[in-house]
């Protein structure tokens, strides 16, 4: 096992009620994750490092060199600083986790191993971040968190679930399919056997038709990361079977940049190219001379026409071009021509969203926020943010 320290107390003293910050690091920026996170580790209740991947025969990969450093010496700070330091064990392989929870051996000798694991390895717990899961798995799963959770006794096990929108938001103005609430995951079982409950709170896009086709009726752009208004229709959903208590509210540091097709009168289709940190966004808007805005739900945004070839872009009126218009031109020529015609657009996270997800968390009495991710790619501002939520 890695680091072979002492396994410490995992429960540090603290009010029932107190409002908790956790962030995931991921493993692809070890160097900057923890260079950024060290200085701050007094704002955070518990930091994730995001490294661990399940293997098919229930042994654990270490993609990071836990037991050196950068990693080794801030796990070491974290403790003496008594911050929990509760990595996360991921996978998205539904065959493999299927093979290895529906037998049962394979399941008893995973929960073993994993409570081993822990518990040689000094950590406060362990974070179940298994995705992809079949609904045919659903018992079975549960039945895994149950055995893990009698086995860790004080040690931590916290579990990640994805963001349910309520049926009459997803399927708006569609016919609700007969198997729309077959899940894999059983929410009685997860509050259950579940320390803290981390509601995948991101990637929205498109998936809440009620909110889209209300953009739509104004002619906005709308693909959201995560509007507010969604999350907090997640969270009261899932809060019906999970205690308030045990919830957390994930919130993305990243953006999506979109390629846009116009069709005429306002009408969009988006495809998505990849995430992005915000830099790029700001880069991004140097090159092409465009201003960055507020989106009607909290978060950035910003459009464009792409041309390769372009280093700037001539401004408009001696100044930058307005967030969106490149998609007011290129929707004023579809509709025109009566065709249709491309630009990119950008959205993402900053500071000030953050703080409107953290003021939304308190709004529904959870128990905190998880952020995803820190890295040292995210928007520096949001550390004042966790400053003013310490005070």
């Amino acid at each position: 096992m890695l680091l072979g320290c002492a396994t410490l107390a995992p429960v540090y003293a603290s009010a029932a009620t107190k409002f908790e910050v956790s962030g995931w690091m991921p493993y692809w920026r070890g160097a900057t994750s923890t260079a950024d996170v060290l200085p701050h580790l007094d704002l955070l209740t518990e930091v994730n490092p995001f490294v661990y991947t399940l293997r098919s025969d229930g042994t654990i990969l270490d993609n990071a060199d836990m037991n050196e450093d950068p990693w080794k010496s801030f796990v070491a700070e974290a403790r003496r600083q008594k911050v929990r330091v509760v990595p996360t064990i991921m996978t998205s392989n539904g065959e493999m986790l299927h093979d290895l929870l529906s037998n049962k051996k394979k399941r008893i000798a995973l929960e073993d191993y994993i409570t081993a694991f822990v518990k040689d390895n000094g950590f406060d717990g362990i974070e179940i971040d298994f995705e992809g899961k079949k609904a045919a798995d659903k018992a079975y799963f549960a039945t895994f968190l149950k055995g893990l959770y009698q086995r860790m006794g004080k040690k931590w096990v916290m579990c990640d679930i994805e963001a349910r929108t309520p049926l009459d938001a997803r399927y708006y103005g569609t016919e609700i399919p007969p198997d729309a609430e077959i899940y894999a995951n059983d929410f009685v079982a997860i509050n259950k056997y579940c320390d803290r409950v981390r509601i995948m709170a991101y990637d929205q896009q498109g998936i809440d038709l009620r909110l889209a086709a209300a953009a739509a009726s104004s002619s906005q752009l709308y693909a959201p990361v995560a509007d507010p208004a969604w999350v907090e229709k997640v969270v009261k959903l899932v809060s019906k079977t999970i205690k308030k208590s045990k919830i957390q509210i994930g919130i993305p540091t990243y953006g999506y940049e979109y390629v846009v097709t116009a069709y005429a009168d306002n009408q969009y289709i988006y495809d998505i190219m990849w995430t992005f940190n915000p830099l790029y966004a700001t880069q991004v808007a140097a090159q092409y001379g465009v201003a960055p805005a507020r989106a009607p739900w909290g978060e950035m945004n910003l459009t464009y026409i792409n041309n390769p070839s372009a280093t700037t872009s001539t401004p408009v009126s001696g100044g930058p071009y307005v967030a969106h218009a490149a998609a007011v031109a290129a929707s004023t020529y579809a509709t025109g021509g009566n065709t249709h015609t491309e630009f990119r657009y950008l959205v993402w996270p900053d500071a000030q969203s953050v703080a409107d997800k953290i003021a939304l968390a308190k709004k529904l009495g959870v128990r905190g926020v998880a952020i995803f991710k820190l890295d040292g790619g995210q928007d520096p501002g949001i550390w004042n943010v966790l400053r003013g939520v310490k005070q």
